[in-house]
């Protein structure tokens, strides 16, 4: 199971739609009978001549929202992904503030199989579809995206979904997953499953989300989550670590006895369901007890800028930190703000407010607070 991240536009928000992470399974089946690209579908028979297709894999989306002002959850969903899906209106000029923002996201965390959905080809007429694939390629020009495939597709009428399906097996592998590793999986969801006045007695435990980034979980399995939860001790507030017990597994709509790394998984739990109730352990990592990296509060991180700010019209100059400097660091699923208490040449230190799990050489995407909202400035490299 693979997993891929759709970015999408700001249209969502004007819509009303959830600003918060969402994702779903679905199946790629090939037709043995019929030519490229419409022996590819996801659906169990073929469309064209009928016959039943052959399961390729599972995959799993998450729909990240598209607005500027949401970058936090946007470089979350970015973050536990194997490949992107980068949609582009054919009906809006290219790039969008926000476009500019997903393709930053995606050089942050180190994705490198793009593909990018040239949308709604179906509202404009040919010579704006020809128009728009020129600004498409203009605007990757240099990134990371500049040899990625640009399929025009309308998704309202599903025009050439097939060609995309191609292009996600062609483009975006199942990469070799290692599951000797003690296993680690980025939460980045987190439930109460009961219902309004269920009796103590039928109460089930919280579940936690995510994608597993290595090894295996099997129902039965001792779980750590970390930093855990803040209590306060001795007048001051502390992250405590959550221990629990793995009680059943879920991927794909199917109930599993052990999962393994890739696509998006729920654990049930033993937790008190009020800790993993509206997505309170977002940010968290799961993993065997004493086999998780280190809790940490002040870490320093090697700076690397863009020349203008992301998500601003005006294209902000982006000036060197500097100390006491407050910024905004999002970092697996983890969001956190800190203060900047030093800065050397390319190193920055941060004190932050919210402690981290992380591990050495993890990438970590900076914003800087511009006009009132955070802006991306750049990433660090955790050192």
């Amino acid at each position: 199971m693979s997993g891929v991240w759709a970015a999408k536009h700001s249209e969502e928000l004007r819509r009303g739609i959830t600003i918060k992470l969402g994702y779903a399974d679905a199946a790629i089946y090939k037709c043995s009978k019929c030519e490229a690209p419409e022996c590819y579908s996801t659906e169990p028979e073929c469309a064209t001549c009928g016959v039943k297709c052959e399961f390729q894999r599972a995959l799993s989306f998450v729909d990240a929202p598209g607005h500027e002002a949401l970058m936090a959850t946007m470089i979350s969903g970015a973050a536990v992904m194997d490949g992107a899906i980068l949609v582009i209106a054919a009906d809006e000029d290219c790039p969008q503030p926000q476009t500019r923002e997903h393709l930053a996201a995606i050089q942050i965390v180190g994705v490198d199989k793009i593909i990018i959905v040239q949308n709604k080809i179906d509202i404009v007429d040919e010579k704006r579809v020809f128009e728009s694939y020129s600004e498409i390629k203009e605007f990757v020009k240099g990134t990371v995206a500049s040899n990625a495939p640009i399929i025009p597709i309308s998704a309202q009428h599903s025009v050439n979904i097939d060609a995309l399906v191609q292009a996600i097996e062609e483009y975006i592998p199942t990469p070799e997953r290692d599951i000797s590793k003690a296993p680690l999986m980025y939460i980045v969801r987190s439930f109460d499953v009961n219902k309004p006045g269920t009796s103590i007695s039928g109460l089930a435990g919280g579940v936690i989300g995510g994608s597993i980034i290595q090894g295996k979980f099997n129902v039965g399995d001792e779980i750590e989550i970390r930093p855990g939860i803040r209590i306060e001790k001795q007048g001051q507030g502390v992250y405590e670590p959550l221990l629990t017990e793995i009680r059943s597994l879920r991927a794909g709509g199917k109930n599993m006895t052990e999962v393994q790394c890739g696509g998006l998984i729920g654990i049930g739990t033993l937790l008190d369901p009020s800790l993993t109730k509206a997505d309170s352990l977002i940010g968290n990592l799961a993993g065997l007890p004493g086999k998780l990296p280190p809790t940490i509060s002040e870490l320093t991180v090697e700076t690397h800028f863009f020349e203008r700010a992301i998500g601003t019209k005006e294209m902000v100059e982006i000036d060197k930190i500097h100390p006491k400097e407050n910024l905004l660091l999002d970092i697996g699923t983890s969001i956190t703000a800190g203060e900047v208490v030093s800065v050397k040449e390319e190193e920055a230190t941060m004190k932050l407010r919210r402690p981290v799990c992380v591990e050495k050489e993890m990438r970590g995407a900076l914003s800087r607070k511009i006009a009132g909202r955070w802006r991306l400035i750049g990433y660090g490299i955790v050192k």
